[in-house]
């Protein structure tokens, strides 16, 4: 818990690894035991047929609500199923209180078939500043870290995103296009152009992790809740990248960002990416 005047980063120094560990637990207890094992009654359906919620994502999440404000009393969760349940419940994301972003599996249609590509996102902000990020892909073992201030992290190891090879196209995760308006398709088409290589994206927070690696150039998203993009936003600007909106603004969790917005290796990617999405509008 924060002490009489600490401060989220003292309580950081103190508790990042009991977070991390809560998240492990999470996916130990709530996750892993149901991934390729789910019965037709521990799937449903939310708002569309690529929208799905399993009894892994529910319990996941209750964990992870218990166990994270126990650790910091008179903290918040937002949480995306808790949100399903009560809209109003994400408004905490601009409130005055420290609040948990969870994304309790991330990827939940590629979970539900059985894929290796979710994950568990964990995210502490505060007045709308990112504080800390946790990223954890169980089935692929990989665990992502991000202090702000303080860098990025994977499995131990510090990221640098670093900058896209000279002379090839850029690799870009965009979003799909049965959750865009016909406004937000013409701007993604646009990075249909010469010297850009887009793809669907898979787990939000895998194509952050991507990108905090190297090993994808920039994103195109076109949604803004903030349990799929706080925690990679974390991990892209720590380790060296950046994020703009299709007006040239950095994205903002609080909401209010004019779409889609991109998330890049560098800030030369960033432009060049958020151009061509103004340009498309």
């Amino acid at each position: 818990m924060i002490k009489d005047n600490e401060t989220i980063e003292e309580f950081l120094d103190r508790h990042a690894v009991d977070v991390e560990e809560a998240v492990r637990k999470a996916a130990a207890q709530e996750i892993m035991p149901r991934w390729r094992r789910l019965a037709e009654h521990e799937v449903d359906l939310k708002s569309g047929p690529h929208d799905l919620v399993t009894d892994a994502d529910r319990k996941a999440e209750l964990y992870l609500t218990e166990a994270l404000t126990a650790l910091l009393p008179g903290s918040v969760v937002v949480g995306e199923e808790a949100v399903h349940a009560n809209p109003t419940s994400y408004e905490a994301v601009r409130g005055e209180a420290p609040v948990w972003i969870v994304d309790p599996v991330d990827g939940t249609r590629q979970f539900v078939h059985g894929d290796t590509g979710f994950c568990t996102l964990v995210a502490l902000a505060r007045r709308g500043v990112l504080y800390a990020s946790w990223t954890f892909a169980p089935a692929r073992h990989q665990f992502a870290t991000a202090v702000r201030g303080k860098g990025a992290h994977l499995d131990g190891e510090r990221l640098r995103a670093g900058s896209p090879e000279p002379g090839r196209d850029l690799r870009v995760a965009t979003s799909h296009p049965d959750f865009t308006t016909d406004e937000q398709k013409r701007s993604l088409l646009a990075l249909r152009t010469e010297g850009v290589a887009p793809r669907p994206c898979g787990s939000a927070g895998l194509e952050y992790l991507a990108v905090a690696r190297g090993e994808s150039d920039a994103t195109a998203f076109s949604w803004e809740a903030a349990w799929d993009h706080a925690a990679g936003l974390l991990l892209v600007e720590e380790a060296g990248g950046t994020h703009l909106t299709r007006a040239g603004e950095p994205f903002r969790i609080t909401g209010g960002n004019t779409l889609p917005f991109t998330a890049a290796r560098d800030a030369a990617t960033a432009q060049r990416v958020a151009g061509l999405l103004s340009e498309g509008a």
